[in-house]
């Protein structure tokens, strides 16, 4: 069975996407923050004296979670060819099968004319890959 990211015979690479680190760190300090607000405001409208530990809380929650993934996030890439937008295990989009792309944070969403959406995560100019991704579709 060949590996779905080597490219066909006539492709050509055109760019690629890997995950940015300064903006992954960016996203997971702007939801510890919502996690910080979230889990005081709770503590607060239930009542509990203790409102600080919200913060403890959601701190930490983030601040694990952006550790434990981080290993496996920063190491995603997507390679933009000709015809194919080629992602983490196996991810197929065909140029031609793309319907939309839009940013979603500092994701690039991109929709399948079946309904399936595929996110390249954590770019750091994520305009500039919707517009590589537009130019190679031909809708630019």
């Amino acid at each position: 069975m060949s590996d779905p990211r080597t490219l066909a015979d006539g492709e050509t690479l055109i760019a690629e996407f890997p995950a940015d680190r300064a903006t992954y760190l960016r996203d997971h300090a702007a939801m510890a923050a919502l996690a910080i607000g979230g889990a005081m405001f709770i503590l607060w409208w239930v009542g509990n004296p203790h409102v600080w530990t919200g913060a403890v809380a959601g701190l930490a929650a983030i601040a694990i979670r952006g550790w434990y993934l981080q290993s496996e996030e920063l190491t995603v890439s997507w390679l933009l060819t000709n015809s194919r937008l080629l992602g983490p295990p196996g991810r197929v989009a065909m140029l031609k099968d793309i319907t939309k792309t839009r940013g979603l944070g500092s994701a690039v969403q991109i929709v399948m004319a079946n309904g399936d959406k595929h996110l390249i995560k954590y770019q750091s100019d994520k305009a500039a890959v919707i517009a590589q991704i537009d130019a190679a579709r031909g809708t630019t």
